[in-house]
């Protein structure tokens, strides 16, 4: 069963700074559960048949128009028949004047009714990219999330393996620390995570042998970040003799991670082995990619070209 989930209507009201007109008594308990968001026209039309009484419904300056253009007596309807759906909030755009008879059937029906100045294509862009992130599918990844160069890096691997290691000495050499230990991921669209810490254990990192290590405190504010995007999943393993790893770089690893293929890659853990300097090669790496030059099939496509010239 797909788990649904959710966030308080007041936390976002008080996030995007709306105006409340009306304040129900179970104001505290509204829970907005869809991202979505919707322009009732067709509703203040008459037609009913697909309203979604979850999304938040945006009436704006069309809207207004639209309603003004009616008989007085009919816009009086067509507003209480949408207050009488019960949506879950009634969101006025650009600091519009809500007519008496909306205030009155809101109190009446229990139904928020909230304000912005705003236009209506801005709160609209910006309500649904909020409610993508709150209301994304997620999935908490026993991990460590660093930015390197721009670059989310999420490190995983067996407990004990140096994950947190790793990243205090990227902290050191001026990257910053996301999460430790536990990753809440977030898919926020079709193509992108987005991961965190744990509001508990947030920029907190755990050292065997020292323990709990308050990395704001320590590296100061410019150490931390609250959310990054994943952009490269880092396995770490310890070294097996004779195993072969890859390396040229041809082979592309993915790891699948709420059904998006995250560029992978395996890094063998030793003795002696620098992991800071290697898992900043590979952020540069990625971001190479990602901008359309990849070396090793550069190199391939050289060492083909001798070969013909050879042959």
């Amino acid at each position: 069963m797909k788990q649904v989930y959710h966030i308080p209507l007041s936390k976002l009201v008080q996030e995007m700074h709306f105006e409340v007109l009306v304040e129900p008594e179970n104001f505290e308990q509204v829970q907005i559960t869809s991202p979505e968001v919707n322009r009732p026209g067709l509703a203040l039309a008459g037609f009913y048949d697909v309203f979604e009484p979850e999304r938040i419904q945006l009436i704006g300056k069309a809207e207004t128009r639209y309603l003004d253009s009616l008989v007085p007596s009919t816009k009086r309807v067509m507003l209480q028949r949408l207050v009488d759906a019960k949506p879950v909030a009634i969101l006025y755009t650009t600091s519009l004047t809500v007519d008496d008879c909306v205030i009155e059937r809101a109190r009446l029906r229990g139904v928020p009714v909230l304000r912005t100045s705003a236009t209506t294509s801005a709160i609209m862009a910006n309500l649904i990219s909020t409610l993508n992130l709150h209301l994304a599918p997620r999935v908490t990844r026993h991990g460590c999330l660093v930015e390197v160069y721009g670059e989310g890096l999420l490190l995983l691997g067996d407990s004990g393996i140096g994950k947190s290691e790793t990243a205090i000495e990227l902290l050191k050499r001026g990257h910053r620390l996301i999460a430790d230990d536990a990753v809440e991921i977030k898919r926020v669209s079709d193509r992108t995570l987005v991961g965190a810490a744990p509001e508990m254990i947030r920029h907190y990192v755990e050292l065997r042998g020292i323990g709990i290590v308050d990395v704001r405190r320590l590296f100061g504010m410019g150490a931390v970040k609250d959310t990054e995007r994943i952009d490269l999943a880092i396995q770490l393993e310890n070294w097996v003799e004779g195993k072969m790893y890859d390396r040229l770089g041809m082979d592309e690893e993915k790891t699948n991670i709420l059904g998006i293929d995250v560029p992978s890659i395996t890094v063998p853990v030793r003795p002696g082995r620098n992991l800071a300097i290697i898992l900043e090669i590979a952020a540069m790496n990625n971001r190479q990619k990602r901008m359309g030059y990849n070396t090793a099939e550069e190199l391939n496509k050289r060492l083909m070209q001798q070969m013909g010239i050879e042959s």
